[in-house]
């Protein structure tokens, strides 16, 4: 900021990966590009969503609700939004915007090895 107070406006603010969550019961987060967002952009893109609650990380919880979608560019394998709603979702989000701000891949995550069981080591499931 206050370089471009200085130097008149030349830097923009980047707001790719900034997550958003609702903190309700079960938590619901945001993060990258909506299924809508990214078709009006004319991207091609791999689109992988399924219920969950039949997964660990819900029966643990005793979370009837557990779901996902992410958005995958079919070019690049990078991710372009992740929409969660479930356990941990709050924290599983700032991995998904991670990846979005450093370009990491579908296939990124799929090969790190997350402690399990935590929200986290579904990543790899998701994309």
């Amino acid at each position: 900021m206050a370089a471009n107070l200085l130097k008149g406006n030349h830097r923009q603010p980047d707001y790719r990966g900034v997550p958003s969550v609702v903190f309700t019961i079960p938590p619901m987060a945001t993060v990258g590009l909506s299924e809508a967002k990214a078709r009006e952009q004319g991207l091609k893109f791999k689109m992988k969503s399924q219920r969950a609650s039949d997964w660990f990380t819900a029966r643990q919880a005793a979370e009837p609700v557990y779901g996902f979608k992410v958005l995958v560019d079919e070019a690049s394998d990078r991710i372009l939004g992740a929409h969660l709603v479930g356990p941990h979702a709050e924290e599983v989000i700032n991995l998904f915007a991670l990846a979005i701000r450093h370009d990491l891949t579908a296939a990124d995550l799929k090969n790190t090895i997350f402690a399990y069981p935590t929200g986290a080591s579904d990543i790899g499931y998701m994309v």
